[in-house]
């Protein structure tokens, strides 16, 4: 048995439950770690609410760092005493867990536990937001929504080193500071002249790409950034999902093109998988990418997190630590 934080309803964080679960022996293509830092993001407070729903009892979070301890029949790409981590697997709350060895990876030398949590699943959601959905090139202006958020720093910067030109919105002016010192070079702070400033600031051309994972308060706004023929890619609901809208729309605004991405199709294969990775930690070590973490928690305490992640009290990553 080990600790972890189960629900057994969907709801608010009051749901959040501090239990034994049971840890199973690895099976063949299994690995038992024994986790040292877990990260929290919005998708966990998705879950937790229903938005997208989980069949219960579930232990909640998606990524995690530790150590392995333990491996079943026929897995090689990890061996008992690795440092690993990981990114999309459900459960990642808890002390210890078994999970398929092969969406586990290798950290290397000079990445900790604790940034390894944080940045993984956030990490590589800036890698294929920025380098695979739309790529990035030099001299483009991209508009990044919630830019003092943890994969808004992540990105933001990371798109600065591609040669971007960044402007990154956030909710408030507490947070305008932080979203200049991780490469924005305008900040916005979101409101219903949004898209005026965004066409001031490009000269009244428009943005080539919109990321947004504030979804329903940011939508027409979004729409409104772009250049004709510029890209909207819609990650995430944080306020929200979108309304529903006809196609015509994206015509009548100037032929835009709009995705709704999901890491998990980005990172499928195994050798996407490590590919991603690999990226993320090579960004981190050349210095394109800076990791702060700012809010720590014990795992017992992941309710207090989400509650403070929802109620915008957090800026950059969240890592609850065992």
């Amino acid at each position: 048995m080990t600790h972890a934080i189960q629900i057994h309803a969907h709801g608010g964080p009051d749901v959040m439950r501090w239990e034994d679960v049971p840890v199973p022996d690895p099976g063949p293509g299994e690995a038992r770690i024994r986790q040292r830092a877990i990260g929290v993001n919005f998708i966990d407070v998705y879950q937790r609410t229903g938005l997208y729903p989980l069949s219960l009892p579930a232990v909640l979070g998606n990524e995690a760092a530790g150590v392995v301890e333990a491996v079943g029949p026929g897995v090689t790409v990890v061996a008992v005493g690795d440092r690993v981590a990981y990114a999309g697997l459900v459960g990642a709350y808890a002390e210890e867990r078994t999970v398929p060895a092969g969406r586990l990876v290798k950290l290397p030398d000079g990445i900790g536990d604790d940034v390894a949590a944080a940045i993984m699943l956030k990490g590589m959601t800036a890698e294929y937001l920025l380098r695979r959905t739309y790529r990035v090139s030099p001299g483009e202006t991209i508009v990044f929504h919630a830019a003092a958020g943890g994969v808004g720093q992540i990105a933001c910067r990371w798109a600065k080193a591609l040669g971007a030109t960044v402007i990154g919105t956030v909710g408030s002016d507490a947070k305008v500071e932080v979203a200049r010192q991780h490469g924005c070079d305008h900040v916005v702070v979101t409101g219903p002249d949004l898209a005026a400033r965004v066409r001031e600031l490009t000269g009244g051309v428009g943005a080539d790409v919109v990321y947004d994972a504030v979804g329903k308060d940011t939508w027409e706004a979004s729409l409104d950034c772009l250049r004709p023929r510029g890209m909207l890619v819609s990650f995430g609901n944080a306020s929200g999902p979108v309304p529903a809208f006809q196609p015509f729309v994206l015509m009548m605004k100037g032929s835009l093109f709009l995705t709704r991405p999901s890491l998990a199709h980005y990172v499928a294969k195994r050798d996407e998988l490590a590919a991603s990775a690999s990226a993320v930690f090579d960004a981190i070590r050349s210095g394109a990418v800076r990791v702060d973490i700012r809010h720590r928690y014990a795992l017992a305490d992941a309710a207090r997190a989400h509650a403070d992640l929802e109620a915008r009290r957090t800026t950059g990553p969240i890592v609850l630590t065992v």
